[in-house]
């Protein structure tokens, strides 16, 4: 698609527009030409809107899509049209499906899924067969096949041995193993933060224990391989402190943070809202506070949404029974941007993305298009008509958010919000 942008406001640090006003050409899917001012060659296409800023397109590297298996949640034609619209041009897609992501076959499935498609689907691959936590699954396989990474979603390895064999091994191909840090035998029955406020609720705690213990066994074997590390969805002061340390002894280690963690504490749980039933669990303002620090100071390396669709039988429960997860592709931009200036905003969405292997496409002439589309200024409150997911269990819905993702532009396609 040929088209121009006119008077965009460029966001990208690694090129020489960062922060300028510009017109933009594209032509065949690369930037032709970027200047203060284009005449339109050839009455092509121009796409002119108030405040419109680009950047490099944004990743996600934890989203849940139902299909194969649930698609009553999401399928991935609808889960990769809602990433687009959120302004996504890249997502990594966790093996929480039926049957589970764990061989060649699988992957290549999901793949042939996202054929032609804006939105680069990357597979994540179970770490251990149909993620029983008891066998390595076919890890060299699903790399040769596609998997970005390894891991079994929101499951702690309890054998330290099997993480350790698992870091080991896939130092022969450069494999990224994924590790959630939880201690179940500590958190065991656990739906909320172990504080006061879960005390009140008479709601059974998931103490930062459960989370810090295990984060700290996985450090030690992570040293101990010299493996290739990423643990997701940290949530704990202390864990914060515990990688910043590891990165400190040249640990070959990230991190991640979900969006809700971020914007919420435990004192939203008042209403016993199953939305906000969550893994990792809402915990205190000091590690919320904790999180927005060591974003800042780079100790944590990307915001996920941790789009997580669950269905309204599952969900529209009692809180006890509701299963934990929240969507949030829709949100994660217009949250994070309330928190963080928009440069830092853009950052902290496509930092991981070198991590994960994913190719950094910066925004100068020559260059494949591969961005994201949006207003950072734009105020709004994220209602349930502004959920483009399947299933509606949005644990931010009724915050006021700042900033609005448009759209994106790549593979060769405009997708934007009407």
């Amino acid at each position: 698609m040929n088209i121009l942008l006119k008077s965009v406001t460029v966001v990208d640090a690694s090129s020489k527009h960062h922060m300028k006003k510009r017109d933009v050409l594209i032509t065949n899917g690369q930037f032709e030409k970027i200047a203060a001012k284009i005449e339109n060659p050839d009455g092509r296409k121009e796409l002119k809107i108030k405040n419109l800023h680009i950047s490099q397109g944004w990743f996600d590297s934890s989203v849940s899509f139902g299909e194969p298996g649930y698609e009553e949640r999401e399928t991935l034609e609808n889960g990769l049209k809602t990433a687009a619209l959120s302004g996504y041009t890249a997502v990594a897609v966790n093996a929480n499906t039926n049957p589970v992501t764990d061989s060649k076959s699988d992957i290549l499935f999901l793949k042939s899924k996202a054929i032609n498609q804006p939105v680069a689907l990357f597979p994540i691959g179970a770490l251990t067969h149909q993620g029983n936590g008891e066998d390595l699954a076919e890890l060299y396989d699903m790399k040769n096949a596609g998997a970005i990474a390894f891991y079994d979603y929101q499951k702690p390895i309890k054998n330290p041995n099997l993480l350790k064999i698992a870091l080991q091994y896939t130092q022969n191909f450069d494999g990224l193993i994924i590790a959630y840090c939880n201690e179940n035998d500590v958190s065991k029955n656990g739906v909320v933060n172990e504080e006061e406020s879960s005390t009140r609720l008479g709601l059974k705690g998931i103490p930062a224990l459960a989370e810090e213990l295990h984060l700290n066994r996985n450090l030690f074997l992570l040293e101990y391989t010299n493996g290739k590390l990423h643990l997701p969805t940290l949530s704990t002061k202390k864990s914060i402190a515990l990688v910043k340390d590891a990165k400190q002894k040249g640990l070959d280690i990230s991190c991640s943070v979900s969006i809700n963690n971020l914007m919420l504490t435990d004192d939203a749980l008042q209403e016993f809202n199953s939305n906000l039933k969550l893994m990792p669990p809402l915990r205190a303002e000091d590690d919320k506070r904790a999180l927005i620090k060591g974003l800042k100071e780079g100790i944590i390396d990307g915001v996920t949404s941790e789009h997580n669709p669950i269905d309204i039988e599952h969900k529209n429960v009692e809180f006890d029974n509701a299963l934990f997860g929240s969507i949030g592709l829709e949100s994660c931009f217009g949250a994070l941007n309330t928190l963080f200036q928009i440069e830092d905003t853009i950052i902290f969405l496509t930092r991981l993305k070198s991590r994960f292997g994913i190719d950094e496409k910066t925004i100068e002439e020559g260059s494949e298009v591969n961005i994201t589309l949006f207003d950072p200024e734009t105020q709004w409150t994220f209602e349930e008509s502004d959920i483009l997911s399947t299933s509606k269990n949005a644990a931010l819905l009724g915050q006021v958010l700042k900033g609005k993702a448009l759209g994106i532009f790549a593979n060769k396609k405009l997708i934007i919000n009407n």
